[in-house]
């Protein structure tokens, strides 16, 4: 018999500009396929997190990330004695410059060095990025409490050979909430693509945030956008509930709405979380 595996549902409730703190598990209604589920875990705060911060390195960036990287140290305040924290640089390749860890001052520190990384190549492959941040997820994250990212970039790439779907899949199966910091001119890709060839594809970072749940910060102030999304990352709920099964391969859809009671309280409020699981 194919054993039934636990759903991580990372969620934020913002109501406008602000952070709805404070809810309990009743105030949440999670359903699987429009089915109603039960949850067994509920937790908000208290939960380690596993951070991964996946930095766009490319030259567009520099002055970016050279504010950011000055406040960093301060910027992880908000962060709690159980997280942990890594850095990924990217442009044309990608490489850990710092291994998860909850040395916040170390990581401060290696910042600045990974910010300058010039060895990664000529272009911005975001998705590779990202698929890369999944796969060391799996490989080196600890197995308990929430994950997620937070790529810092300009959205101005193109990927080759590696569409959106098969990046936020990765992403589900790993249990990774895609967060972003978009500068500059980054906006999300609009209208008919000027490629001929299937293989190419602009880069999409708000697609690929708002179907793993992320949060999207649009920003040119490096000195506060830091502090600004990790509070906001820190401060989500995290859900789990036993997956009602299905054949492999198959995806299921996961809504979480307010119970009427909380709705009574937040009506303007929105919820943020990932949009469904693949059954393995």
């Amino acid at each position: 018999m194919r054993r039934r595996r636990f759903v991580r549902v990372d969620a934020q409730v913002m109501d406008g500009a602000r952070v709805v703190p404070g809810l309990t598990r009743n105030d949440f209604l999670l359903y699987d396929n429009n089915q109603p589920v039960t949850l067994t875990y509920f937790e908000q705060e208290r939960e380690p997190l596993t951070l991964l911060l996946v930095l766009d390195v490319s030259g567009s960036m520099s002055r970016f990330l050279e504010q950011l990287s000055g406040t960093a140290r301060s910027a992880m305040k908000s962060l709690k004695p159980g997280d942990q924290i890594g850095i990924l640089p990217f442009s044309r390749n990608s490489r850990v410059a710092a291994e998860f860890t909850p040395d916040k001052d170390r990581v401060a520190d290696l910042l600045r060095t990974a910010i300058r990384d010039r060895s990664l190549g000529s272009g911005t492959q975001i998705n590779h990025a990202l698929r890369d941040a999944a796969k060391y997820f799996d490989e080196k994250a600890p197995p308990a409490g929430r994950r997620a990212l937070l790529i810092v970039t300009d959205n101005l790439g193109v990927n080759y050979q590696l569409d959106d779907q098969t990046v936020i899949r990765a992403l589900h199966d790993a249990n990774v909430v895609c967060n972003a910091i978009i500068v500059g001119k980054g906006r999300r890709p609009g209208g008919e693509s000027k490629f001929r060839n299937p293989e190419f594809t602009y880069a999409n970072v708000f697609d690929i945030a708002e179907n793993t749940g992320g949060d999207i910060l649009k920003s040119d102030n490096g000195d506060e956008a830091l502090a600004r999304i990790l509070e906001r990352i820190r401060s989500r709920y995290s859900m789990h509930y036993l997956s009602p099964g299905g054949e492999p391969g198959t995806f299921r859809e996961i809504r979480v709405e307010l119970s009427a009671q909380a709705k009574a309280r937040y009506p303007k409020a929105a919820i943020r979380n990932r949009r469904g699981y693949t059954v393995r």
